[in-house]
């Protein structure tokens, strides 16, 4: 008679080969093996590709495999298949599709600190919190944040001037990380952050979660929430968001009792929109949505949460790769300041720029957009179909996890020949017309594209306009030396670092 444990495993044996088998008859199998990627293991796919990875083999991983295959690729994970868009045949029909807009599991994540905010949210709550921030971005309240932006890029300016002047070298990633942070506080929430007593603490709270949250992002095997708390990782983290979230609601509490003051929150949006000289801040448009009962509390706090992190951090990366651009580019740099210089002088010694003058300067702008394009803030996106996905002949079933990897979409050598080639003119207009808008999506595109590009991108602009009125940026850190890392954001694991220089005639400027 055979052994009990003999039986018992070959039955298990058999099980799980019938199980296999059953998973290679599925629409989402089939869909997998239209497109490259590794060998799928019996059972396990190509799970062991991912696993055991630190966050830089993690980012040279998606990149060899953009390489390799040359084309969108696929992963085959117990059953589920991923699909890697890395062109834009695949990317143009998830990006322009108003049925595939359901962010990925991965998003959830970011729940304990973001709660269900624009970020995350999906349907007809995402539909309706849209509609309730999109007067938060209207001109004229941008206009009102451009103040916000040059008064802080003239402190930032202030910090540098010891760099400048000892010669030392300025490491980019908290500096700028600082400013970025300050500004969205004051636009989101109508408060200066230096200000609270309590604003480094709050700094360091929300680097400190932000960690912590990428840190389960990149490690699959906690994305299960029982094994996330088994290692002890989920009370640090509630832990860590209380003082965040509570610093959120007194800010809420305070911005409601000073708005009684005026007659009604409609006139004040009025006000903020139609030329009073008070400051606005997001944290209007969301109160007046609460005082017509489209948004609760909790509502407000997450929608502001989400613009404080996802606000900061994404204009920090774009701002920090930019300035790596001035520093290597020298001749780019030459032919901004020039440009910004002629702008200048047909305005008064005291004037400050506005939107329009920043618009008007078309060398920055196509300058930025190619700093966007090789640097993207946020590397990829992720998209859990919503139905079925038809490419050409092969159909990816309801719930396939699709990865957009922007890096890698702004690098497709059909849409910008010589990708790693720095090059601005590649946003002429007459360039640009001839490529798929899908292409460069720096901001995503579609009906998800993010809501504060605008808002990002005057920022961007005021602050190298700042700097460059001041300083001569001087390379240090080279392209060829940054080691990416896996992170919600672009981020180097190296410090990226510069050198400024004083321009001679940095007295009789003005640092807007």
């Amino acid at each position: 008679m055979l052994p009990l444990v003999f039986v018992v495993s070959i039955a298990v044996l058999i099980i799980l080969v019938l199980y296999d088998w059953r998973l290679r008859q599925s629409d989402a199998y089939r869909a997998a093996l239209q497109y490259p990627g590794g060998v799928m293991l019996p059972l396990l796919g190509n799970i062991l590709e991912v696993l055991v990875k630190d966050p830089m083999q993690a980012f040279s991983y998606a990149r060899s495999s953009a390489q390799k295959f040359g084309r969108s690729y696929r992963q085959w994970i117990f059953g589920d298949v991923v699909l890697n868009i890395i062109r834009v045949r695949e990317a143009e029909l998830i990006l322009s599709s108003t049925k595939h807009t359901r962010k990925s599991i991965i998003y959830r994540f970011l729940a304990p600190l973001m709660g269900d905010g624009l970020l995350c949210s999906k349907g007809s709550k995402w539909q309706t919190r849209r509609k309730i921030l999109t007067p938060a971005f209207h001109f004229n309240i941008l206009n009102n944040f451009l103040q916000v932006f040059q008064e802080e890029a003239g402190k930032l300016v202030g910090v540098l001037n010891e760099f400048a002047n000892s010669g030392e070298d300025v490491v980019l990633q908290s500096i700028v990380t600082r400013f970025t942070l300050n500004t969205i506080c004051e636009t989101a929430m109508g408060v200066k952050l230096d200000s609270y007593k309590d604003a480094d603490k709050y700094r360091s709270q929300v680097y400190e979660v932000g960690e912590m949250l990428v840190h389960r992002t990149m490690t699959p095997w906690l994305y299960d929430d029982g094994m996330y708390n088994l290692f002890g990782y989920l009370k640090p983290l509630e832990d860590a968001i209380v003082p965040i979230h509570d610093f959120t609601r007194s800010i809420i509490r305070q911005k409601r009792e000073q708005l009684k003051q005026h007659s009604t929150l409609e006139s004040l949006m009025a006000d903020r929109i139609y030329g009073s000289k008070q400051r606005y801040a997001m944290l209007n448009t969301l109160l007046m949505a609460e005082a017509n009962e489209a948004i609760d509390e909790e509502g407000i706090r997450e929608e502001v949460d989400t613009f404080m992190f996802e606000g900061h951090d994404t204009t920090a990366a774009g701002l920090i790769f930019a300035i790596l651009l001035m520093a290597t580019e020298q001749e780019a740099q030459q032919r901004v300041y020039h440009e910004l210089t002629k702008a200048r002088c047909a305005k008064s010694e005291h004037e400050e720029f506005t939107i329009a003058d920043y618009n008007n300067l078309k060398y920055l702008d196509r300058f930025v957009k190619e700093a966007l394009r090789l640097y993207p803030p946020v590397a990829f996106i992720s998209r859990s179909l919503s139905g079925p996905l038809n490419v050409g002949s092969t159909t990816f079933p309801h719930g396939t996890i699709t990865h957009i990897h922007i890096y890698d979409l702004h690098r497709d050598p059909e849409q910008f020949p010589d990708p790693e080639r720095f090059d601005p003119d590649r946003f002429l207009p007459e360039v640009a017309a001839k490529r798929n808008p899908y292409a460069y999506v720096p901001f995503s595109a579609g009906p998800r594209n993010c809501i504060g590009q605008k808002y990002a991108l005057l920022e961007m602009k005021t602050v190298l306009c700042a700097l460059l009125v001041n300083y001569r940026i001087l390379p240090v850190t080279t392209r060829e030396e940054v080691v990416f890392m896996a992170d919600l954001v672009l981020r180097a694991k190296t410090p990226i670092k510069v050198r400024l220089a004083k321009r001679e005639a940095t007295s009789t400027m003005r640092s807007q």
